[in-house]
């Protein structure tokens, strides 16, 4: 899929954000073109390779329809993480991986839980932390709202 400035995106480990600018750069003797996405939490620039982009899941950013849907829908997620500290930390960055934002939600809610219970360990509370800004950086650019707004629906949404 082939983005223009001014388009606004999703990255599956960044969240969303606007395609501020598309840079060459030279690497080796070869010149790539990225694009330069802008994401407004944290102020943060990341290159996307352009040829890369479908095997690294950037998407356009979903209707607010569907974030409707998806915030909706959270309260009736089921969760269930497994024991092993390792094996869950994979399998909770797979789901982040694909871009899925009910398989992020799920992490969200799993580790929000898991957190209630027993307590997280520094890796999963980063993991949490990340998660949740990449569902609320979508939510926010998919319904027009505002941070702090769609963080307490999301809030409420996973108690």
């Amino acid at each position: 899929m082939t983005f223009r400035v001014g388009d606004r995106v999703a990255h599956p480990m960044h969240g969303a954000g606007v395609i501020d600018q598309i840079e060459t750069q030279k690497r080796g003797s070869e010149e790539l073109q990225y694009y330069v996405l802008r994401l407004p939490v944290g102020d943060m620039r990341v290159l996307i390779p352009v040829d890369s982009c479908e095997a690294i899941g950037v998407r356009p950013i979903i209707a607010s329809e569907e974030a409707e849907h998806i915030l909706n829908a959270i309260p009736e997620l089921e969760i269930s993480m497994t024991q092993n500290w390792n094996r869950r930390y994979r399998e909770n960055m797979l789901r982040i991986k694909s871009g899925d934002l009910l398989e992020v939600a799920a992490v969200v809610k799993g580790l929000m839980a898991r957190e209630h219970e027993r307590g997280l360990s520094t890796g999963e509370r980063k993991m949490l932390h990340s998660a949740k800004q990449i569902l609320i950086s979508e939510f926010v650019m998919s319904m027009c709202g505002e941070y702090e707004e769609i963080e307490h629906r999301l809030d409420l949404a996973m108690a």
